[in-house]
């Protein structure tokens, strides 16, 4: 694959905290080093700087959690170095831009992340009535009728720092990019994209939004439950929709770009299960949330690779029977509509190309350090493995 034929260029990428945020930070620092580049602002702007002519560029961003929290700020014209700039001064370091620079963006606090969620009470029931619920119910029944409380945190403190602070226009209708950011319908089963459609339309599966601006899209895409709440929408003057975290139905949301005609889809999510090192040693020594994390990499980790290997494989089964009819001569438009069908039937785009970038097994340090640490020490280090992992899969193609 020659990336530079590439037309349409989306980028991908997935939750984590604060941890998935820095990893992909270091992959945009990489693929910018190999010549990327990052769309983003109003129409007018991206007119200007980006002629539709100009190669390794990308486009469309796609986001889930803290993946939509970095594409909202690339597509709204940011740098990534302003996001290295913006954990660092939120960190307590010393700034790479100076408040007015072009690229300077306000410090990422952890009074921006960590809202505490004052609009709900712990609710603790009478003593009577929690005995009665613990010998009618046990303990599900007393957890559920004594504890209200539906989060933490909110994420109100994101949304108001990227509608205050971050981005210069809060419309996607008025971006020079397409940007998509996943969330889940709280009370469906409906995974959500929020952008610039035409109007609020459902599938069985999928709700697109077009009534949200881009920061309350992020913050209803951030709500990951237990620690953040549900973040209310208003549908309309009468319904309010509540959504949380983009990755609880679908980990990698790699086809919205596709169906959005991209050819060229890059990915970037942070999450590798541990794998066994002489240095850290077995994890059941580690106690039970390191286990229940290696678990829900594992699950989370499993969702990723089958979703990889049944692309390879469609890939392979077109491309065999594509050779097939040729090899044997027959009719080509009994050919083509045999494809036709593949490509309906699946939803397969014979055009689109994915690159997957991910922490190597060897990264242990990705599974260890904390989701949610502004510690500029243990960021640096996410991002260096986020740099590192992107250029080690690069290599593998033409990009001139």
């Amino acid at each position: 694959m020659n990336i530079q034929e590439k037309k349409k260029l989306g980028l991908v990428l997935s939750g984590g905290g604060i941890k998935a945020a820095a990893f992909h930070i270091g992959v945009c620092l990489a693929l910018k080093e190999k010549g990327f580049r990052f769309a983003g602002g109003t129409k007018e702007t991206v007119r200007q700087k980006f002629s539709a002519e100009l190669p390794l560029t990308f486009r469309v961003y796609v986001g889930s959690s803290a993946g939509a929290f970095i594409s909202a700020i690339l597509a709204g014209g940011y740098e990534p170095e302003s996001l290295v700039n913006a954990f660092r001064l939120g960190s307590g370091e010393n700034p790479s831009f100076e408040e007015g620079d072009l690229h300077f963006l306000t410090p990422l606090l952890y009074k921006h992340i960590f809202n505490v969620n004052s609009s709900r009470i712990f609710r603790i029931l009478p003593d009577a009535l929690l005995r009665r619920s613990l010998v009618r119910g046990g303990i599900e029944a007393f957890l559920k009728n004594g504890f209200k409380l539906n989060g933490l945190f909110t994420t109100r403190g994101i949304e108001k720092y990227l509608r205050q602070e971050a981005l210069i226009d809060n419309d996607f209708s008025r971006l020079g990019v397409e940007l998509y950011v996943i969330a889940t319908q709280l009370n469906h089963t409906r995974k959500a994209i929020f952008g610039n459609f035409q109007e609020n339309y459902k599938t069985p599966t999928t709700k697109y939004v077009n009534n949200a601006s881009i920061s309350e899209a992020v913050a209803a895409s951030t709500a990951l439950p237990p620690v953040f709440a549900p973040y209310g929408i208003k549908e309309n003057e009468h319904k309010e929709l509540f959504y949380y975290d983009g990755e609880i139905r679908e980990t990698l949301s790699a086809h919205v770009a596709a169906d959005h005609g991209c050819d060229l889809v890059i990915s970037s999510y942070s999450v590798q299960p541990y794998h066994y090192t002489e240095e850290m040693g077995s994890l059941h020594t580690y106690g039970i949330p390191v286990i229940i994390n290696q678990a829900l990499y594992q699950v989370i980790e499993q969702k990723i690779s089958r979703n990889i290997e049944w692309q390879t494989n469609l890939r392979q089964i077109y491309k065999e029977i594509d050779r097939y009819f040729k090899d044997k001569s027959l009719p080509e438009e009994h050919r083509e509509r045999v494809l036709e069908i593949i490509r309906q039937k699946v939803n397969y785009r014979p055009d689109v190309d994915y690159v997957y970038i991910h922490p190597r097994p060897q990264d242990y340090e990705m599974f260890f350090v904390d989701h949610f640490s502004l510690n500029p020490y243990i960021l640096e280090r996410i991002v260096r493995i986020g740099f590192k992992s992107a250029l080690n899969v690069l290599r593998r193609y033409r990009l001139d």
